[in-house]
């Protein structure tokens, strides 16, 4: 048997989870049954699209991802309790049987569950990302076994500065006057008023994600919580599968369109530094940080909140090695549902990104749309392309800049494991293997997004050459048709200067 500190503080545990129907709690979810003893999860999820609480948790265990635990695990399920709720509301929307049960068993919460949309309406946001958390921090205090809770905030909760450390920030307004002034809005007049209330952030689910850090701070009190600040995060490195992501936010939507050959212009400083960070290994950071925070609160003071900024440090590409590692892996893995051959040209001039956005995206979209509506149907190239316009503006703030990280409390964390830990929570990314991860990263985006299979490869390789042969036939084309519009310019310019000097040698003549 295994002599593990992390393994110690979670056997037998009782462990509440909100967001676990996403993509970080999901990994969250497998790691914790396949490699710890704890004894149940209990699953804050709510019912949605009319399915009710126990048919959303069926669905979530039928994830590939959960295969690997179904074969070593598969009476698991018995250790899974659903809680229907939802943090946008009052006492997270659970009955008085739920709360009491919560408050009886509950050893350790993690607390995920956010809006990440970065165009969310402020009200909204507000709602779900710092009234969720004082929730949570209402439901811990009455907890009676409580050894740690981690509230998972984001590494860009103040990426208004350039430099970010391990520490709290004080904001412009205080929460809790927000609270206020949001109370007394409507959702359109919120939407009216963000940009004056969020000031220097880029968006609301920075804004709020930053609100939330200052609520947690002044009104924790010696509650043993944690704060995980997780940078941009991609899919699996290694645990369960390789490559597995089941979302398109962010650079992997980037790195998606590339791939299609439909995003072939980005506003972006191919020279800043991409921080982003495998799900798995983040994951296991946050499992092993919960384990640390319940260690530090047995000695550190009210105020003394740890956090954790979980970030790729040095070991990182550039935003132009990130698109070039993954357009080299494109043409090795293409896409079954590509259009048109790989290329992205980038540009950090917003007036030339307005240029050849018009030329690369929005005139051969019109043409498109033109063509097909005569011939069959209109394609709705226009629209899609309003959508990766719109995806692209709230990516470029973070393309286009570039952050000082420290991350001394990780540090210091993974020092403290023992090599069996460090091989059970591996979370070191100065040792991850960037360019074999990338190789898996891209393959994970095609076979668990797009859901190409391995036997479309093939056929995939063949549409892309032929795809190559029609875009180098469209680029001769195209500069035949300049070179003769050139000639013929230059012609009647030769013409139009040579007839007035015939002119005047006649008029000498007579």
């Amino acid at each position: 048997m295994v002599n593990s500190q992390i393994l110690n503080f979670y056997e037998n545990a009782n462990v509440f989870i909100t967001g676990g129907t996403g993509f970080l709690g999901k990994i969250l979810i497998e790691k914790l049954l396949r490699s710890t003893s704890v004894s149940t999860l209990y699953l804050l999820v709510r019912p949605k699209k009319g399915k009710d609480v126990e048919t959303r948790i069926k669905n979530i265990f039928e994830d590939v991802i959960f295969q690997r635990l179904h074969e070593e695990c598969p009476k698991f399920i018995h250790r899974i309790v659903g809680v229907s709720g939802d943090v946008s509301l009052p006492d997270l929307g659970i009955s008085k049987t739920d709360r009491q049960m919560l408050t009886e068993k509950i050893d350790i919460i993690f607390h995920v569950a956010a809006t990440m949309r970065f165009d969310e309406n402020l009200k909204h946001a507000y709602c779900v990302n710092v009234k969720g958390a004082q929730e949570i921090l209402k439901l811990g205090k009455d907890m009676k076994n409580l050894k740690s809770s981690m509230h998972v905030s984001t590494a860009f909760s103040n990426c208004h500065l350039e430099e970010i450390e391990e520490r709290f920030y004080d904001q412009p307004i205080h929460y809790e006057e927000i609270g206020h002034v949001l109370e007394k809005m409507t959702e359109s007049e919120a939407d009216k008023h963000t940009k004056s209330i969020i000031g220097p952030w880029p968006n609301t689910y920075t804004y709020t994600k930053a609100l939330a850090e200052t609520m947690i701070r002044d009104s924790s009190g010696n509650l043993p919580i944690g704060i995980f600040r997780p940078s941009i995060v991609i899919s699996t490195h290694k645990e369960p599968i390789e490559g597995w992501i089941d979302n398109l936010y962010g650079p992997t939507g980037v790195c998606a369109g590339v791939a299609l050959g439909l995003l072939r212009v980005l506003l972006c400083d191919p020279h800043k530094k991409a921080d982003l960070v495998p799900v798995d290994m983040c994951v296991a950071a946050l499992i092993a940080a919960a384990w640390d925070t319940a260690q530090k609160n047995k000695t550190r003071s009210p105020e003394d909140i740890p956090i954790y900024n979980y970030v790729s440090m040095d070991n990182n590409m550039t935003w132009e090695e990130y698109c070039k590692i993954n357009t080299m892996y494109g043409f090795k893995y293409p896409l079954s549902k590509c259009v048109w051959v790989h290329s992205l040209n980038f540009t950090r001039n917003v007036y030339m990104y307005m240029f050849l956005k018009l030329i690369y995206h929005l005139l051969p979209a019109l043409l498109l749309d033109g063509v097909s509506t005569i011939c069959f149907k209109n394609l709705g190239m226009l629209n899609m392309y309003r959508k990766i316009h719109k995806f692209s503006n709230v990516l470029s703030f973070f393309s286009t800049r570039e952050w000082k990280f420290s991350n001394d409390n990780v540090i210091k964390l993974w020092n403290k494991l023992d090599d069996t830990e460090r091989k059970l929570f591996f979370f070191d990314m100065k040792s991850l293997d960037l360019w074999a991860y990338y190789k898996t990263y891209f393959y994970g985006i095609r076979r668990y997004i797009m859901k190409d299979s391995v036997d479309s490869l093939e056929a995939a390789k063949r549409k892309q050459r032929i795809f190559a042969i029609l875009h180098k036939i469209l680029l001769v084309s195209l500069y035949f048709t300049a070179s003769v519009l050139v000639w013929n310019l230059f012609q009647r310019f030769t013409v139009g200067e040579q007839k007035p000097c015939v002119d005047i040698s006649n008029s000498i003549a007579l």
